[in-house]
């Protein structure tokens, strides 16, 4: 589904990613993990678009993922970037939220049963449909972000750190709903800090370390692995 080979990315002086090659196969969840500053967020940027790639090629079903703008990826491609920090438009309701990720979307038939699919993973949205996201908990959010990925683009989805500041209970109600998701045929990426749950949750990963790939295989090794034990799953 998506291959990327030798892509390299630089902020000003800063290589941040320096020749890393990976793949994601239809209908997978794939995680990457690495400690701070690895690269892990500059790769999905890269996904989308966004970053500064000085060289590598990268292909989605076969089309030249490079040559689509950032608002292309998502309205022709159907790829999704829930960033970290979940950027939601504060002070719109939560059905404005979710309506404005279909924003280039021609199928408002489909658009309609794809909200009604939102406020059946997430029951909470459904109960906050006209409240307006800024004064919402931070799990739901988080919630409203992966439902607006979800209306954006079905095909896949990369996340950046969705658990990042919510209570055990929030996140296993949003790794659960992402679980279902992939059972409907979204493709996921994601990039998690906790990566015991990423590994738990994801069926094959990759270890990135100062922009460079040092590992990569199904996600069972990962949690055998001695130094990856050490690093990365506390001890």
């Amino acid at each position: 589904m998506l291959k990327v080979e030798n892509l390299h990315v630089s902020y000003d002086n800063i290589r941040a990613l320096q020749g890393i090659d990976f793949h994601i196969e239809q209908g997978e969840i794939v995680t990457i993990i690495g400690a701070n500053g690895a690269g892990k967020t500059t790769t999905l940027r890269a996904i989308s678009q966004v970053a500064n790639i000085t060289q590598g090629t990268m292909t989605f079903k076969g089309k030249d993922l490079r040559s689509y703008p950032p608002e292309k990826v998502v309205s022709e491609l159907g790829i999704s970037h829930v960033p970290e920090g979940r950027r939601l438009f504060g002070n719109m309701t939560v059905l404005e939220n979710l309506k404005l990720g279909a924003y280039a979307r021609k199928d408002h038939a489909q658009v309609k049963l794809d909200i009604e699919r939102v406020f059946e993973i997430f029951p909470r949205l459904l109960e906050r449909k006209d409240q307006k996201a800024i004064t919402m908990s931070g799990g739901e959010q988080q919630m409203l972000a992966v439902g607006r990925a979800f209306i954006c683009g079905r095909e896949l989805m990369i996340l950046d750190e969705p658990s990042m500041g919510l209570s055990p209970l929030l996140m296993k109600r949003v790794f659960a709903a992402l679980r279902e998701i992939n059972d409907q045929g979204t493709t996921i990426l994601l990039v998690e800090q906790n990566a015991r749950m990423a590994l738990k949750f994801a069926q094959r990963a990759y270890l990135l370390e100062h922009g460079h790939v040092l590992k990569e295989g199904p996600t069972e090794e990962f949690m055998n692995d001695p130094e990856v034990q050490k690093s990365y799953l506390g001890g």
